[in-house]
């Protein structure tokens, strides 16, 4: 980002002038992302739709990346700049490894990540905003640890879940009622799979489980062992457990009174 600041600041994704439109700027937009700890890591999931208006863009796109080897990003917003952001921040990580010979820490990796959302105000202030979902395994601290930000770059520490798009309102009061300090891994990833069910239930935005197309969350472990994507085969076998409890009790499963 620095290199290009110098030599080709109109290349920046926050610096491209857009032509003056009425109205609002319909593009894809990414919907719902959530995130929950266990004590052996963190788990990142995404639903598969992105919308343009009233109007369903795309119905299995991928929300969940990789940033590096011990950290992962799930974005909401804009999805063209988003996926151009996350391409751009998986750039700067690997370069600051092979200049420094080491991997930055996973709080400077939180900080980057807040400078870059900030690059793109502008954009954000003309309907075109990213706001991701940053999670990973603090090597230091020895757990998982989980970052969300505002348009304007502003960072904030989450403690044991999160949610970010237009059904986070949902997926995190599911997340609220569900969340337990002991979860398993497994339990973890059937955790945030509920909150996307409850996500998709309420908000049209978000896709849930479709079980005629075969098209399931994305779900990410990060773990002391490393980033690793749920196969599909693995998610499906949560998404029907789920979807036939639903059968059940449309409603998910109920949290205790007292």
């Amino acid at each position: 980002m620095d290199f290009l600041g110098q030599h080709a600041p109109e290349l920046l994704p926050g610096n491209r002038p857009l032509p003056a439109v009425q109205g609002v700027i319909e593009a894809p937009h990414g919907t719902t992302i959530v995130a929950a700890s266990f004590p052996g890591g963190v788990v990142l999931a995404g639903d598969r739709r992105a919308t343009m208006g009233n109007v369903i863009a795309q119905r299995d796109i991928e929300k969940v990346f990789p940033a590096d080897e011990y950290s992962a990003v799930g974005i909401a917003g804009t999805a063209g700049l988003a996926v151009e952001m996350v391409k751009l921040f998986q750039l700067e990580l690997e370069h600051f490894e092979k200049v420094e010979g080491a991997q930055l820490s996973l709080e400077g990796k939180a900080n980057r990540l807040s400078t870059m959302i900030r690059s793109n105000l502008g954009m954000a202030m003309q309907g075109l905003a990213v706001v991701p979902l940053f999670a990973g395994y603090d090597l230091d601290r020895e757990k998982g640890r989980i970052f969300s930000y505002d348009v304007t770059g502003g960072r904030s520490e989450e403690h044991g879940f999160a949610a970010t798009g237009s059904g986070s309102v949902f997926a995190r009061s599911a997340l609220k009622k569900l969340f337990r300090e002991d979860f398993t891994e497994h339990q973890a990833a059937t955790a945030v799979v509920q909150a996307l069910y409850d996500a998709a239930d309420d908000d049209s935005a978000t896709g849930g489980p479709d079980m005629a197309r075969r098209i399931y969350p994305i779900v990410t472990v990060i773990t002391e062992e490393g980033f690793k994507k749920l196969t599909e085969a693995e998610v499906s076998e949560i998404a029907r457990a789920v979807h036939e409890r639903r059968l059940e009790q449309p409603d998910g499963p109920r949290a205790a009174l007292l």
